[in-house]
């Protein structure tokens, strides 16, 4: 395990860079949100990273109390990794960052890849109450737990359970709702997000 290295500065900024500081990190986090993950999964929905980086990380997590480390029962029996109660508590973190960011997006390079549940956060900003939503793009599903205060905050694939609401958009729909160029209001009101269920979330959203 690396020695952690500090900025050696009596701030809570610097403080704070000194945990989550490292490249990577932050992404670690952002996939973790969704709950626990295998190492092989963390690495396929981390492209460009190396195994040894990723090893190291997420051995500094777990030495910094971000990350824990449990071995699943039978038949499982793999490991997996998920986040404590302290590296939770960066979902704000990773909203704000995501929020200043937006204008950083432009358009999407050849290079870059994408996965659909990425879209998770800049969505979960624009829904507000609680529920289950269920997420339908063209590069896969996903599913929000909207104000969750324990646990995942969203999920790949399908729900597990019926949905408070089902929404279902394009690709170029949901770019520029995390572009910051269209909000979600206007796009169900447009007719861009379809969105379906009784839930009180399904009804907000088609009576905003």
């Amino acid at each position: 395990m690396s020695p952690r290295r500090s900025y050696d500065q009596y701030c809570s900024a610097a403080r704070a860079l000194d945990v989550v500081g490292d490249r990577w990190t932050l992404l670690i986090v952002r996939e973790l949100l969704a709950g626990p993950r295998r190492y092989t999964d963390l690495h396929a929905d981390l492209p460009g990273v190396s195994t040894d980086v990723l090893a190291s990380r997420l051995k500094d997590m777990e030495r910094d109390g971000l990350t824990t480390r449990r071995r699943l029962p039978p038949p499982g029996a793999a490991y997996v990794y998920e986040l404590t109660r302290r590296g939770g508590e960066l979902l704000p973190v990773l909203q704000a960052l995501g929020e200043w960011g937006r204008p950083e997006l432009g358009e999407r390079r050849p290079t870059d890849a994408v996965r659909a549940h990425w879209f998770a956060l800049p969505l979960l900003r624009s829904l507000e109450g609680g529920g289950l939503v269920e997420v339908r793009l063209d590069e896969g599903d996903f599913h929000l737990h909207v104000g969750a205060q324990d646990g995942p905050v969203y999920g790949d694939g399908p729900a597990p359970v019926e949905p408070d609401a089902r929404l279902a958009l394009d690709g170029e729909t949901c770019t520029a709702l995390a572009r910051g160029e269209l909000s979600l209001t206007d796009a169900v009101r447009d007719g861009r997000v379809e969105v379906t269920g009784e839930g009180t979330l399904a009804k907000a959203l088609r009576e905003a």
